[in-house]
């Protein structure tokens, strides 16, 4: 019988050390082997890679990153007629093209020789070295100089393709301007988890942010705002006497250098000029672009409310298009579009085309006008006689348009026109029915700018979207036309974003599930597993002093009444072995205090506050959270 206790425990233990072993890779791999041993960075590294002009900078960013274990040294290896080398570190593209690895795949092997890193294409080495850097100890990710002595890798074998094409981030820099170096961040940012484009929202109400040489007064006068400090949406109607001082733009040498430095990271940036809606910025600026006599007093919006949601649909109180009806509005988007177009080598360009206001237009002259005109039945078939007419633009320029789902209203939408579906999945399904190709996008689950936990914690937003929510996104759903989906973005909306580095506490941890759902097989999904990874990647970044949320430990509120009328309070997680410790008379709980999990916690009947706090492995995670009484009862009313 000792023995085999004895037996067990070396079991458990050997299982332990291969749990701990097995590296924290995000997006997981197709197929990943992580055989026994280790490869010890020598304090000298030699390094074999093919020269090529697109991987000077990832070369040089892998070069800085090891220089700063311990001061190691490099030593760049030339291969001889295309022999292999003995260098530590060897990153090699295929003689004879591996159909498994396509375009962006790459395949790493770890042994006691060293680093072996191949793939196809160059952009398949930079995702490869992506995953290298998960390899190495967290040290790797640090800014500067780390005194560490002794580096290991361990053995593996790796072979990696992504499941989609379209690997998106949007980032909204028009509600709150974001500068150069901020969106350069971004895009190193994404590019470390795989992500290939950046969708750039570039314009809306709030602000116009690219330049435009035809139409100078949109970054003279569209670019700028009131600053307000507060909550977005809810501030104050800004005075005359206010300085609109607070934005910014980027001029069209900025937006080549950017472009530049996401070709060497290989992301791709698609533009967005958010029309005929969300169009303030543009109104403001050039008030002769709406169909309204008033827009000669409209200003660039700085968060005040200006659209009714009351009615289920946006209802201006302000008119934020541009006029259907007007043909100056087509010249002005052929200049706008004709500009824009050569800075941005990427096919697509969006439109927008969400979210429009159409009570102005039910009522003006001569929209009234063009649709007896062209016998135009609705405000919707207004917007897409409006989208054809873009189209035609865009595709003057060699571009292919896309837009939100939206633009499916009122039909007659050219087949080659490309949807984003955010309104949820039925969007999607629709496009691809119809013959659009299709990125699916559903705010239910990939909207990075909702609140990814509790209304009592998280700075406050109108919807929760949590991390688990993010992980079960699945590009294809059920009835959708598979061929025609080419893959999902997450999406980062900035009117609550105020700084960068509340932009990262939304983006992460949530564009690592949606990196996985874009990157990985469905097979290879685990969610346990990924939280494991995830708080890996939490240590990371702290290591790169980059900021993340910890939400996915917080309880889950659900808040009711029993038969005697008082209020029962009952909390779950999302994540594994998380314990809601918690107290109603004000002292601060800690892992001594009573267990709030899966049971259900009747409230004093004095009490007016709940406090607790999430203890894991006999540690604090997530934050203190207090929860007015009050704000149960509302919640219950």
């Amino acid at each position: 019988m000792k023995m085999r206790i004895l037996s067990f425990v070396f079991l458990l233990t050997i299982s332990a050390n291969l749990l701990a072993q097995t590296p924290a890779i995000i997006p997981i791999p197709v197929k990943a082997e992580y055989p026994t041993g280790k490869f010890v960075l020598p304090k000298t590294i030699t390094i074999d890679a093919p020269k090529v002009n697109v991987l000077k900078s990832a070369l040089k960013t892998l070069e800085a990153k090891l220089t700063n274990l311990g001061g190691r040294k490099i030593q760049w290896v030339l291969p001889t007629n295309n022999a292999p080398t003995t260098a530590n570190i060897r990153l090699q593209l295929n003689q004879s093209i591996s159909s498994e690895l396509g375009k962006e795949g790459y395949t790493i092997q770890v042994d006691a020789k060293g680093v072996q890193i191949n793939a196809n294409t160059a952009k398949g080495l930079f995702y490869g070295i992506q995953t290298f850097y998960q390899l190495l100890p967290k040290e790797i990710e640090s800014n500067k100089a780390v005194n560490i002595s002794f580096v290991s890798i361990p053995f593996a074998k790796i072979t990696d393709y992504p499941r989609f094409e379209w690997r998106g981030m949007m980032f909204d820099v028009a509600r709150h301007f974001f500068s150069k170096d901020d969106v350069k961040k971004f895009i190193d940012e994404m590019s470390q988890y795989k992500y290939n484009l950046m969708h750039w929202h570039l314009t809306d109400d709030e602000g116009w942010r690219i330049e435009i040489k035809s139409y100078p007064n949109l970054t003279q006068k569209g670019a700028w705002n009131v600053k307000k400090t507060g909550r977005f949406t809810t501030f104050s109607k800004p005075g005359k006497d206010e300085p609109r001082t607070y934005g910014g733009f980027y001029t069209q040498e900025d937006i080549k250098e950017i472009v530049q430095y996401a070709q060497e990271r290989f992301v791709d940036i698609m533009p967005e000029v958010d029309v005929p809606g969300h169009s303030m910025a543009a109104v403001a600026s050039y008030p002769e672009l709406s169909c309204t006599p008033e827009a000669k007093d409209y200003q660039v919006i700085s968060g005040e409310p200006f659209i009714d949601w009351s009615h289920g649909h946006p209802e201006a109180l302000q008119d934020n298009t541009l006029c259907p009806a007007n043909e100056n509005v087509y010249v002005f988007l052929d200049k706008v579009f004709g500009e824009i177009a050569p800075l941005f080598p990427f096919e697509y360009m969006h439109i927008g085309g969400d979210e429009c206001p159409k009570n102005y237009w039910a009522k003006n002259p001569q929209i009234l006008d063009l649709m007896k005109r062209e016998n135009l039945k609705t405000p919707q078939e207004v917007q897409a006689y409006f989208t054809r007419r873009l189209s035609k633009i865009v595709a003057s320029k060699g571009k292919t348009m896309m837009g939100w789902d939206e633009i499916l209203e009122g039909g007659g939408l050219p087949k080659s026109t490309a949807v984003m579906s955010w309104r949820g999945i039925a969007g999607g399904i629709q496009a691809s029915n119809e013959g659009h190709a299709v990125v699916m996008t559903p705010n239910n689950n990939v909207y990075i700018d909702l609140m990814q936990g509790d209304g009592f914690v998280e700075p406050p937003v109108y919807k929760t979207v949590r991390l688990k929510d993010s992980y079960d996104f699945n590009p294809v759903p059920e009835g959708v036309k598979a061929d025609m989906v080419k893959g999902g973005q997450a999406n980062l909306w900035s009117e609550q974003l105020f700084n960068y580095r509340h932009a990262q506490y939304m983006t992460y941890p949530r564009s690592f599930a949606i990196a996985e759902c874009l990157w990985s097989p469905m097979a290879n999904k685990n969610w346990n597993d990924f939280i494991n990874r995830t708080e890996k990647h939490f240590e990371r970044f702290d290591v790169a002093e980059k900021k993340y949320a910890p939400s996915m430990y917080e309880p889950i509120f659900n808040f009711s009444r029993n038969n005697l009328g008082e209020i029962v309070v009952n909390l779950s997680s999302e994540t594994e072995g998380v314990s809601y410790h918690y107290s109603f008379d004000y002292s601060y709980p800690d892992k001594f205090y009573p267990i709030a999990n899966n049971s259900s916690v009747v409230v004093p009947k004095d009490a007016d506050l709940m406090r607790i706090i999430c203890i894991k492995n006999g540690k604090q995670v997530g934050r203190l959270i207090d929860v007015p009484v009050s704000g149960m009862v509302k919640r219950i009313n």
